[in-house]
């Protein structure tokens, strides 16, 4: 960070601290229009802080990892506890791609340990948090939103979210997809069946390309026709042998 805006974004902070101070003494719409200016102000001082949201990050994606490797109750908290991180990531750099997306593999890893209902708003929260992340990178999240459809029984937009994927080119390869549990509901629908035929026609192409043609030198051609050591000095004479 520059001195210029080191400067600019410590003005902001006592501008929002002032607007706070003066809401608190009014009501209803002057108040609120008060409080609006210093969450801006707010906003402005902690933006595109490239260190600290990094930092968030990664905690977050720690805490993610060490929560995935518990089988208990104590998942929950790690769990949380890097959904936290990663909100907090993107509200510093609402762009930050990683943070949206383990934010949503956290928030649905939640879900599951919970065993929450499909109409669970931790689910709804996966859904928002890989739209966030396709709307910073097309088609970054599509696969896992198809797991979240999938889980709600949308079929028709887990499909629209699978085609999508391989669009961008963002799926894992088609034995992955067939494993992949949270695609249960959908694994005997033709039209799943079909696209994962299409990714295996893909993976496996079958080679229709001629061999190559073997264009011999002179040299070699005489060999072939001359096999023997005697018959290629008759050969290279010219004479028959006599």
């Amino acid at each position: 960070m520059s001195l210029f805006d080191a400067i600019k974004k410590k003005a902001a902070l006592k501008n929002a601290v002032n607007q706070v101070a003066a809401a608190r003494v009014l009501t209803g719409e002057k108040a609120d229009a008060l409080y609006n200016q210093a969450y801006q102000n707010f906003e402005a001082v902690i933006h595109k802080e490239l260190l600290i949201s990094q930092a968030l990050y990664q905690w977050g994606f720690a805490l993610l990892h060490q929560a995935k490797s518990k089988t208990d109750e104590s998942a929950i908290a790690l769990y949380q506890e890097a959904i936290t991180k990663f909100s907090f990531c993107l509200l510093i750099d609402p762009d930050y791609l990683g943070a949206a997306i383990d934010g949503g593999v956290a928030l649905m890893d939640l879900a599951r340990l919970k065993q929450a209902t499909a109409d669970d708003a931790l689910y709804a929260s996966a859904k928002r948090s890989f739209e966030k992340a396709n709307k910073i990178q097309q088609g970054s999240a599509s696969y896992n939103l198809a797991c979240v459809y999938s889980l709600c029984n949308e079929q028709q937009a887990c499909m629209e979210a699978l085609k999508n994927a391989k669009q961008h080119g963002s799926l894992p390869n088609a034995e992955d997809i067939k494993r992949d549990p949270d695609l249960n509901n959908v694994a005997q629908m033709l039209w799943f069946i079909e696209f994962i035929a299409s990714l295996q026609a893909i993976e496996t192409p079958t080679n229709l390309e001629p061999p190559a043609l073997q264009i011999s030198s002179p040299d070699a051609q005489m060999a072939t026709e001359c096999p023997s050591e005697s018959s290629t000095d008759s050969c290279a004479d010219g004479s028959d042998g006599d």
